[in-house]
């Protein structure tokens, strides 16, 4: 073999070698690329959730401060709450199908955008209307993205194993985010103001927007398919109009003609809303699911499990700082004990379920949350927080940890293929709205009790213990329809069924997946 064949053989042989180990580095360097990849998206998920989250609780602690620099009336006080849950929830079903029509990342992108322009807004607010419309904007940026969030995240990890864990991290973000954002709001309304809260939204969404560009695909649109806006459209002024009518009577009172006025319109809405999706080609809202005996007991008891829980926290708070003297801060450190047993309670549900049923766990939790909200509803002026506030609220903590799993199994109860992503964002529609409409007949039953001639402290106790009175009365009710509605008695292995997923054929699809439940309202 002559000198220039060696070496041309030698040659070749260094090439194979060295694409061999450039093939084994990729090999090597793709797996860890792609996991290091979904781990960046689960991050900016997770963060981009947990922002949403916080600014739903962080404005509890705040509310006192609010009321006192943008003078508002005791029951003006509620709208800075419900303009963003009215909004959330008439539009989270729409929000969850433009996911799925104009693309996730898109749809999550601009999601981003909308909420952290919405939060500035907020921060800046010079007057009553500015903030409320503010955070009605914010409304509408939340309802876009808690679905586009969770629908990138099941389109991410397909693997049953990977996706349960990064599930279990989207869980564990609401629970944490919700206690987080009492003492965080605490702590910027005691340190620096109320609207610090909102203006800390704005450097994380912007964070959070650019990683979104840089790391997220572009991707098809999952459906083809029509919006139901006047389905949408319906709702929300629908529910709007019902709870400024019952804000409107604590005020006016009952028989005033802009009371009467704005239930007949919520009414004639909510009625409009009822007719439209019994004849629209995609209904937001499909009235089929409605046909259940189960779930509609558990649509019930949401709705009223909310009104009571959001009772509980804007009046409590109120309780704290005007009555028991606590800063911003310590009422934000007050609700550990139950936002503690709440986390606790909830990491084992599934085993308490699987030992004696998801039903009975639902009663247990919901009567265990009656018994703290009656305890607590008998506070006084004279009462003292580790007396009379914190051991209720471990009694309450205890109930929602429990409680939430199975309302959710049973709201989602033999629910087919194509209406599990309907069913899902239902579930989370009726949370918001019950928190809304909720919170709009307490304050009415607490402007009620209030006497004109009381001093402020008094009557903020008058208010506080008939609205927490209130809040009792629909734990009651929501008791009997768990009972009467809901409960099968059968054997637990048959009940903790429904808490499985819902099967599906595009497990991608924001309107086709069952939202990770959060452990607070």
């Amino acid at each position: 073999m002559s000198n220039r064949s060696r070496a041309v053989r030698d040659v070749a042989d260094v090439q194979s070698e060295q694409l061999a180990d450039q093939t084994h580095d990729v090999a090597q360097r793709g797996p860890s690329r792609t996991g290091t990849r979904k781990t960046a998206i689960l991050g900016i998920i997770c963060i981009s959730y947990f922002m949403v989250i916080l600014d739903n609780s962080i404005i509890f602690t705040g509310l006192p401060s609010i009321q006192a620099s943008m003078h508002f009336g005791a029951t003006g006080l509620t709208w800075v709450q419900n303009a963003y849950t009215l909004v959330f929830g008439g539009l989270l079903l729409l929000g969850a199908r433009a996911g799925d029509i104009l693309g996730r990342r898109r749809m999550f992108v601009w999601s981003l955008v909308v909420f952290g322009s919405a939060s500035f807004l907020v921060g800046i607010a010079p007057l009553r209307w500015w903030l409320i419309a503010a955070r009605a904007f914010q409304g509408v940026g939340a309802a876009i993205l808690a679905p586009s969030a969770l629908a990138l995240l099941t389109a991410t990890f397909t693997e049953s194993r990977e996706r349960g864990r990064a599930v279990a991290a989207y869980s564990a973000v609401a629970g944490i985010g919700a206690s987080a954002g009492l003492v965080v709001g605490g702590v910027l309304a005691d340190w620096i103001s109320w609207r610090a809260g909102f203006f800390l939204n704005v450097p994380i969404g912007m964070a959070m927007l650019l990683a979104a560009l840089r790391i997220l695909k572009r991707e098809p649109p999952t459906q083809r398919g029509r919006f139901d806006v006047r389905g949408a459209l319906f709702a929300t002024l629908g529910m709007t109009a019902v709870v400024f009518g019952v804000i409107n009577a604590a005020e006016s009172g009952w028989g005033a003609l802009s009371t009467i006025g704005s239930l007949l319109v919520g009414a004639l809405l909510l009625s409009g809303l009822v007719l439209n999706e019994a004849r629209a080609e995609q209904p937001i809202m499909p009235l089929r699911l409605f046909a259940d005996r189960q779930r509609v007991g558990a649509y019930l008891t949401r709705l009223l499990f909310l009104g009571a829980m959001i009772g509980f926290f804007f009046f409590t708070t109120q309780y704290l700082q005007d009555v028991l003297g606590f800063s911003p801060l310590q009422a934000g450190f007050a609700f550990l004990p139950m936002s503690a047993m709440n986390f606790a309670v909830a990491v084992l549900v599934t085993r308490i379920i699987g030992r004696i049923g998801a039903t009975p766990t639902l009663i247990v939790g919901v009567a265990v949350t009656l018994a703290g909200m009656v305890w607590l509803s008998r506070v006084e002026l004279t009462s003292g927080y580790l007396s009379a506030v914190a051991p209720p609220m471990v009694l309450i903590g205890i109930g929602q940890g429990l409680a939430f799993a199975p309302m959710t199994s049973a709201g989602l109860h033999q629910v087919a293929g194509p209406d599990a992503g309907a069913s899902s964002g239902l579930v989370n529609t009726f949370h918001q709205l019950g928190s809304a409409v909720g919170l709009s007949v307490l304050a009415a039953l607490g402007a009620a009790a209030a006497s004109a001639t009381a001093a402020p402290t008094q009557a903020v106790v008058q208010r506080v213990t008939a609205a927490l009175t209130g809040g009792s009365v629909l734990l009651s009710i929501a008791l009997g329809a768990v009972v009467t509605l809901i409960a099968t008695w059968r054997s637990s292995a048959a009940e903790s069924a429904p808490l499985n997923p819902v099967k599906r054929t595009d497990p991608s699809s924001s309107t086709q997946i069952v939202q990770a439940e959060e452990t607070t309202s």
